[in-house]
């Protein structure tokens, strides 16, 4: 009986006025008392309603006394009822998977956006994700770089590494677009085969004008034969908005085995792969036949001891990166040369390689002219020598330096003014 008038007050039923006033007759007329559970059949709604007392009617010497029941739940009317179930009420909630196609959508309309990207102003980068593509028939490799801020030094200009730097990656990704970079660092696959990898022996470069924080380069690269044994790689340097040129540089390289640390000719192999991709062309920078001078401690004047390579110096052959030097070199530069002129070209013999474990020494002679004669506002040479502590050389070196300011030389450092 409890259970019955449970599961009526939930899925309530209707009864015909036959039965109704036959359990009427049965059970008596009027309300029912069933140990403190009334109910009233005639009720309007055809909803029963319930009462219970709070505790079992108690009784005194054998006799039930019948107490007011205290009202434990009541529906006063059919709108505090679940509503009725439906066919659609009893679905599932679709809102979790609807998001997830929503999200896998957008995921896939910026997938197809990245890969259908045009720029959108003229200035905007051609390759803006630094990707690079081959050109010129595919012997030439073309990659734009824009100058981050941690790029610039006091000049606001670009260091001299960030521009070794970007020569570097687009050379290794020429080799890359190409599908001749096999394993090793820049090696073809037949290189890997003969563990041999390639060893830069000389670099010229020429500076026009320095970019500056937020320009954007274009560098383009390519590769040619240089005598037997060698190969020559040029580097064109240009504004990407105007095809103003900025730097030139050429360098000649050749093979060393990697076991041995010894040199060696080009296989006929090898030669096979990379000579599909040579081309015929002069150098961008004319050869320096002049001689590089070796300095010592009588003749450099200015000595810089104690410079040794980091871990982070290293590259993946395990030998310090050729665009370290460059920051060593500088390190005997005098200080005034540095704040009243910038470096307009440099020509580098690379005569042996630095390990993690060698300590350094950097030697710079300055030319007639001399640090002190600034007045005369000229251009400056210098030598250079980079070497082990037992006197080994790493490198020799020229450069030659232009005055930064013309117009504001009277103050000796002076920054530009800023454009508006």
């Amino acid at each position: 009986m409890v259970a019955t008038a449970a599961s009526s007050a939930f899925f309530p039923v209707t009864s015909s006025p036959d039965s109704s006033d036959s359990k009427n007759k049965k059970l008596g007329s009027g309300s029912t008392n069933l140990g403190g559970i009334k109910s009233k059949p005639s009720t309007p709604s055809g909803i029963l309603q319930v009462k219970a007392n709070a505790q079992a009617p108690p009784k005194i010497n054998g006799t039930t006394v019948v107490t007011t029941p205290v009202e434990s739940f009541k529906n006063e009317d059919t709108a505090s009822s679940p509503p009725p179930r439906t066919f659609i009420n009893q679905l599932p909630d679709w809102s979790m998977l609807l998001a997830a196609i929503t999200t896998i959508f957008l995921a896939a309309e910026k997938q197809w956006m990245m890969l259908d990207w045009k720029p959108r102003r003229p200035d905007m980068l051609i390759d803006p994700f630094g990707i690079g593509r081959i050109v010129q028939d595919g012997l030439v490799f073309r990659q734009n770089f824009s100058i981050r801020s941690y790029e610039i030094g006091a000049d606001r200009t670009a260091s001299i590494e960030t521009l070794m730097n970007h020569l570097q990656e687009t050379a290794i990704n020429h080799c890359r677009s190409a599908g001749l970079l096999g394993e090793g660092f820049g090696s073809t696959p037949e290189m890997c085969k003969k563990n041999l990898i390639w060893v830069v022996t000389r670099m010229q470069v020429v500076v026009d004008r320095y970019p500056t924080w937020g320009d954007v380069v274009q560098v383009d690269t390519w590769a040619s034969a240089s005598g037997k044994n060698g190969m020559r790689r040029d580097w064109l340097v240009s504004d990407s908005k105007t095809g103003e040129i900025l730097t030139r540089a050429s360098s000649v390289w050749v093979m060393m085995n990697k076991l041995t640390r010894r040199l060696s000719k080009i296989p006929e192999e090898v030669r096979g792969e990379i000579e599909p991709y040579f081309m015929n062309s002069d150098p961008v920078v004319a050869e320096d036949s002049r001689k590089l001078v070796k300095l010592d401690d009588s003749t450099a004047d200015y000595v810089r001891k104690g410079l040794t390579p980091r871990w982070g110096d290293l590259d993946v052959n395990q030998h310090v990166n050729n665009v370290k030097y460059i920051g060593w070199i500088l390190e005997s530069a005098p200080l005034p040369i540095l704040e009243t002129h910038e470096l307009s070209s440099m020509t580098l013999e690379y005569r042996r390689e630095c390990g993690r474990d060698g300590v350094l020494q950097s030697l710079t002679a300055v030319s007639d002219s001399g640090v002190g004669n600034l007045v005369n506002f000229g251009e400056i040479e210098c030598q250079h020598l980079l070497r082990l502590e037992d006197g080994s050389e790493i490198v020799r070196g020229r450069t030659e330096w232009r005055p930064k300011y013309a117009k504001s030389f009277g103050n000796v450092g002076q920054l530009p003014a800023e454009s508006a």
